[in-house]
């Protein structure tokens, strides 16, 4: 039985073209611990039509089979560089001409909402126990954090991914 005011669940895949280019955006995966969580950040770079993922020193890299099942394809769909170390990755991106923003608790992190971001941006996210390396640290140019208002400092890595992704892409498709 229908009901007047029903909404209609878009189910599966979208069918209609995806953003051409992808945002001026990367992602830097700092020794992440859990495939789980890297295949979580795979699905957020692909929904949000970032450019690339750098998986840094022990981080999960595809093809790997904990990766692929949070994934669920996405680490298929977003391109992935494996740098040895996030120190190899970061000078890459600089040589480039990115603009390194560290996602981190750190004294002196910028609020996200009050945040300007540069573009093109690259984005490191740290282990989930112990944070940016301070190697990587000591090469970002600029610190973002959320607020956090209850007992803890952080919350989980793809969901802080999650906010500031988003939010650098909303800053970056206005003209």
């Amino acid at each position: 039985m229908e009901t007047p005011n029903a909404l209609t669940v878009i189910e599966g895949d979208l069918t209609q073209p995806r953003r051409k280019e992808p945002f001026p955006i990367v992602v830097v995966l700092d020794r992440l611990r859990s495939a789980f969580n890297v295949g979580n950040v795979f699905r957020l770079a692909e929904a949000a039509r970032l450019e690339r993922i750098f998986t840094c020193g022990y981080t999960a890299t595809p093809p790997h089979p904990k990766l692929a099942k949070t994934a669920r394809g996405c680490d298929e769909l977003v391109p992935t560089t494996h740098c040895q170390t996030t120190t190899e990755a970061l000078h890459l991106l600089r040589a480039q001409g990115y603009t390194i923003y560290g996602i981190e608790t750190v004294e002196n992190a910028e609020l996200v909402w009050d945040t300007i971001f540069e573009f093109p941006a690259a984005f490191v996210l740290g282990n989930e126990a112990l944070g940016i390396s301070p190697e990587a640290l000591a090469l970002c140019d600029h610190f973002v954090r959320l607020p956090s208002f209850g007992q803890k400092n952080s919350i989980n890595v793809g969901n802080c991914g999650a906010v500031v992704l988003f939010a650098a892409v909303q800053q970056a498709s206005k003209p």
